[in-house]
This record gives structure tokens, sequence and C-alpha cells, in this order.
């Protein structure tokens, strides 16, 4: 299967180096191994993370590493990796399970 990060979560992902980069530099490449070797993991557990029970469908799911929770959607052979976000974050926008973006159904 096939990761593709949408252009939130690249944003999400930058924002979260910099802020981290600022404090501790060290701190940012272990977060970041982190994040990366939990996404891979999906390659062969797709339903590792938890169901968003706000998106009435099990194809959303939160895969929480650590402090930070990644939102992806399964999507044939396909994983989009919608959000990212610290666990202290509010983030009411990705709460609802509504994807981000249009997705595109022949891929």
């Amino acid at each position: 299967m096939k990761i593709i990060y949408t252009p939130e979560a690249i944003s999400d992902l930058e924002q979260l180096r910099e802020f981290i980069t600022e404090e501790n530099p060290k701190a940012a490449k272990r977060i970041a191994n982190a994040l990366q070797y939990g996404i891979k993991k999906l390659k062969e557990f797709p339903k590792l993370g938890l169901e968003v029970k706000k998106a009435n469908s099990e194809l959303i799911r939160d895969l929480i590493l650590g402090d930070y929770t990644v939102r992806y959607l399964i999507l044939k052979e396909y994983f989009y990796i919608l959000r990212t976000w610290h666990q202290k974050e509010d983030w009411e926008k990705t709460s609802k399970g509504e994807l981000p973006f249009k997705i595109d159904p022949l891929k």
C-alpha cells in the first residue's frame, strides 16, 4: 500500500518540526523518526489505529504514537495521512472525521 500525505498533513508536520527544533533539535529528530516508523507500520497493519467514531466509517482512523495522533484514511491501495497533532492541541477541525480534501477514487 502506498502512503499519501495531504497538504494539511504536510503543513502539520512542518509546523511540528519547526516548533520542536527551536527548543530541542534532538527531540525533533527523535519524534520525526517515531512518527515515520509508526506510519510505515500501517502498511503491515492497516487497522492499527482506532476508529474515529464521529466519522461513521471504519476507514478513518487515529494512530496514537506517544503524545501524537496521526489521522488517516484507508482507501483501496492507499493510505491518506490526513492530519497530525500533539495530544495537548485542540483540533476541533479534525474531531469531526471530515475529509479536508477531495480524494480521487481512481487511485
